[in-house]
């Protein structure tokens, strides 16, 4: 329960999304949040106050000027009681009214009176989202450090197809834990590397060996430990996917490659992760032609590759060094050995045989082993999985220090 006592105020605004909202407060209750709800006249339009009280579980506010409220200076004290502001459908009409400063309900009120992060999901036509008017109010939201979820694309109310669509419930409470997991700048200083996706060892000019890494849990451990301050290069095989932001990057293609770039970068690094599937072994005598078909097999003389892990595990001054072992059986006993033999501070270990997580999957489940303790990180996305990972890394490598 990712959202545990974490308090969320849900803004609903007039918009036919609205009607999603009693199902994003149902799942936002099902992670542990605590939801107020706070209703424009719009949006009761669109859905009724009862209904989300039922969800809830609390009186749902709707008026600024409600005197019995506002004897306690309601507005204030949903201001300061929220975790997270949450408008989520955020209609244009509201969107502009945040951007201008109003304050002319108590959604908007409340908008300017907490010191609580505040995020919206936008939702309307795809013509309204495009308009300059709409686009030029968000780069005002977007300068004020509000949270933007969405929108999506897709087909709308209207018959219309394009983005303006509300992101699904689903979508809106992992941003929320997301959100709320996020190690905020704890890693401001810290020097991170981190290898990967696959290795491709050649054979011959257009034939080499190499697995099914797609490198996604290593961008989204990159990913992560940017987002919470860390200075991070990515060592990448070849793959296809977009370098973070905030990252560097540099690519290889062969386990070698990788070995070079990765003892000269994690020198000076604070972190070193290596997440990359690096083939065990290369081929001794890779041909300049393309080898052609001709006899029924054909024998290939594989050389083992360097461990690259282990030995930036040997550098002196180490960084915190952290392997990943992708196992098809007896998870434990093999992690613990590489943890041991390779002198690594943690190593994150999964079980690749397991349908739906490991290679090419956007899920993923991961076992954490070091010298005296362990902790198991249950399937989800790799985005999710990667905070986590990163939050445990930075603990374990505090708890080290102070030890």
């Amino acid at each position: 329960m990712f959202l545990l006592n974490k308090n969320i105020v849900l803004g609903v605004t007039g918009g036919i999304a609205a009607y999603k909202s009693a199902e994003l407060i149902r799942r936002l209750k099902d992670q542990g949040a605590n939801v107020r709800v706070v209703m424009t006249t719009g949006g009761k339009a669109f859905i009724t106050p009862l209904t989300l009280q039922a969800v809830s579980g609390n009186p749902v506010s709707d008026s600024l000027l409600d005197p019995e409220a506002e004897a306690a200076m309601g507005h204030i004290e949903l201001a300061k009681w929220a975790d997270l502001v949450l408008i989520a459908p955020a209609t244009a009409n509201t969107i502009a009214k945040i951007a201008a400063g109003m304050a002319d309900n108590l959604l908007t009120t409340i908008c300017l009176a907490t010191a609580a992060p505040i995020a919206i999901a936008p939702a309307m036509n795809q013509q309204m989202w495009h308009a300059h008017a709409t686009q030029a109010n968000m780069q005002l939201i977007n300068a004020m450090g509000i949270a933007v979820w969405g929108p999506g694309a897709g087909e709308q109310a209207c018959g219309d197809v394009g983005f303006g669509r509300m992101i699904e419930p689903d979508e809106l409470v992992q941003h929320c834990c997301d959100f709320f997991s996020q190690p905020t700048q704890s890693l401001s200083g810290q020097q991170w590397v981190i290898t990967a996706g696959p290795t491709r060892e050649a054979i011959d000019p257009v034939r080499y060996i190499s697995n099914h890494s797609s490198g996604k849990m290593g961008f989204a451990i990159a990913a992560a430990a940017s987002k919470a301050g860390a200075d991070v290069t990515i060592i990448a095989g070849p793959v296809n996917l977009t370098t973070p932001d905030g990252c560097s990057r540099v690519d290889v293609q062969s386990a070698e490659q990788m070995h070079q770039q990765a003892l000269s970068l994690a020198a000076d690094a604070t972190v070193f992760v290596a997440c990359a599937a690096v083939a065990d072994y290369r081929v001794a005598d890779i041909k300049d032609q393309k080898i052609k078909k001709s006899a029924d097999a054909m024998s290939i003389e594989l050389i083992k590759n360097p461990d690259i892990v282990a030995d930036v595990a040997k550098l002196s001054g180490k960084p915190f060094t952290v392997g990943f072992a992708a196992e098809t059986q007896d998870v434990e006993h093999y992690a613990k050995g590489k943890l041991a033999k390779k002198n690594l501070d943690m190593i994150a270990a999964n079980n690749v045989a397991t349908q739906g997580q490991g290679f090419n999957s956007d899920d993923n489940a991961l076992t954490l082993y070091w010298s005296n303790g362990s902790i198991d990180l249950p399937l989800t996305s790799k985005k999710e999985l990667a905070t986590q990972l990163v939050v445990n890394i930075n603990e374990r490598m505090n708890d080290d220090s102070r030890s």
